[in-house]
């Protein structure tokens, strides 16, 4: 049994993230165990629910891993907490386009068997608001939306008015936040800037966001909400149980996907709550032999990570260890295999391309055939240019800045063998970038994409799989095996 809400909206924008946030920091305040989650491929989010709670944010995403792993990676990050809080994406029943419900809030509160709280902007409307909060209400009979918070009231005429309206819906209202700009989070081009930039800032913000909910919303209906959760019966997920199930495959090029899990620190939390060990971690349930070093970008430029990504190359006997391309001039010690996740670079170009040492040590492992994983920001980092500043030069290709906006799910084909995947191997990822790579792809391209139109896509070069694709290893824990296999080579 773990009490457990869900924190959902009618549409982006009506403040999930900040009651999200607000409610896990002000739980945790009274001495709880907060356990915080995100539906969705979203990295941003889970640093801030990981500033709130001190606990991994752990994502929970029903279209890249499948709708059979969203419980059991909920009970990894919920084993031993009092509460588990999980933020909605999007509105409430908005998912993967043209799959129905798939990926979307409701499809995953209904595979927690969640109660669903209601986050609504009154900003806008006083009556209309019970025509709303009864139709998401009526809408699935399975989704069980227990109470409303009413985000962004007037004055206490207006809450009265909004109150007053919901009074026969049967949905209590179980908050209400008042305009305050100090809870406010600035973003950028890809949504909000995360907490590994701004993080001094970010903990005022957290801080106010959990005062604002405490003096808002009735904590106590919302953890008996939450309380009356019926039992979930779900095995946690495990590195090293997903990794002795996946076998051998890895090694012999069965079914392996891309992806990399960026850190901000030896032994720290990444922005998406990744727990990092440092050298002379024990060894994982799969290794054998040597534990090569894994190399993992961090620091502000690369702060897209899913908290397994580590854990699974720990488990398959990596020694994971974290670096700054901001800061750090040279590889950690012994680097076997590098991993660049996501992030924004083209923010911090001209430092990254200052460090020219860095670059010129990642050219030379890249150059020597080890294995190197990049996905989006590293695909990035890897070209001949950045916005017309040098970068890596592994990749014969130049990056700039787009005002186009590349967002969305993908079903995609390995079309070359890499370290990573053996081709043929289909999977599932997501696209979030407002840049452009030209050439889009290489001679030996990483994969084949199905929609929206069907294109290749990434590059394939000796031992590096470079991509705009964001994958989570859960969904194909072979590649951590085959990755780290051919690290050891």
């Amino acid at each position: 049994m773990v009490a457990r809400l869900v924190i959902a909206a009618p549409s982006s924008g009506a403040g999930k993230t900040t009651v999200a946030t607000g409610l896990m920091a002000a739980f945790a305040g009274r001495g709880l165990a907060v356990s915080p989650h995100k539906v969705g491929p979203d990295y941003i989010d889970p640093g801030y629910h990981a500033l709130a709670t001190g606990r991994p944010g752990r994502n929970l995403d029903a279209f890249m891993c499948g709708t059979e792993l969203v419980a059991p990676l909920f009970a990894r990050g919920a084993h031993g907490c009092d509460l588990a809080v999980v933020e909605g994406v999007m509105g409430l029943y908005d998912g993967a386009a043209d799959r129905g419900e798939l990926a979307s809030t409701a499809q995953v509160a209904k595979l927690l068997r969640a109660p669903v709280v209601l986050v609504v902007d009154a900003s806008s409307q006083s009556r209309s608001v019970a025509a709303l909060v009864h139709g998401f209400a009526s809408w699935d009979p399975e989704v069980r939306i227990g109470g409303v918070i009413l985000n962004k009231v007037a004055t206490d005429r207006h809450e009265h008015l909004l109150r007053e309206a919901l009074g026969e819906s049967g949905v209590p209202v179980m908050g209400v936040l008042r305009r305050a700009p100090a809870v406010s989070t600035p973003s950028r081009h890809l949504g909000l800037v995360p907490v590994a930039e701004r993080h001094a800032d970010a903990v005022d913000a957290v801080r106010a966001q959990a005062e604002q909910v405490r003096e808002g919303c009735d904590l106590e209906a919302l953890l008996a909400l939450a309380r009356s959760a019926p039992p979930l019966r779900a095995e946690a997920w495990s590195a090293g149980a997903a990794l002795l199930g996946a076998g051998a495959g890895a090694v012999s090029g069965a079914g392996a996907v891309s992806g990399a899990g960026a850190v901000s620190g030896a032994g720290a939390v990444s922005g998406a709550g990744a727990e990092v060990p440092g050298p002379g971690a024990g060894r994982g349930a799969a290794g054998r032999g040597e534990r090569p070093v894994v190399a993992v970008a961090g620091g502000a430029a690369f702060t897209f990570s899913y908290a397994e990504h580590a854990e699974l190359l720990t488990a398959a006997g990596a020694e994971v260890v974290a670096f700054d391309p901001l800061r750090d001039e040279k590889l950690p010690e012994g680097t076997r295999g590098l991993v660049i996740g996501g992030g924004f670079p083209e923010v911090y170009a001209p430092e990254l391309s200052a460090n020219e040492s860095l670059r010129d040590a990642v050219s030379a492992l890249a150059r020597s055939g080890a294995p190197v994983a990049a996905e989006c920001a590293g695909l990035l980092y890897l070209a001949r240019s950045l916005d017309g500043r040098p970068m890596c030069g592994v990749l014969d290709a130049d990056a700039r800045m787009s005002q186009r906006l590349t967002l969305g799910y993908r079903d995609a084909v390995a079309v070359s063998d890499s370290p990573l995947a053996a081709a043929g191997t289909r999977l599932r990822g997501h696209e979030f970038h407002r840049t452009v790579i030209e050439p889009g792809a290489g001679a030996t391209p990483a994969w084949g994409l199905r929609q929206p139109e069907r294109r290749v896509e990434g590059f394939v070069r000796g031992g590096v799989h470079a991509s705009y694709l964001h994958t989570h290893w859960a969904a194909l824990p072979e590649v951590p095996l085959r990755f780290v296999e051919h690290c050891r080579r």
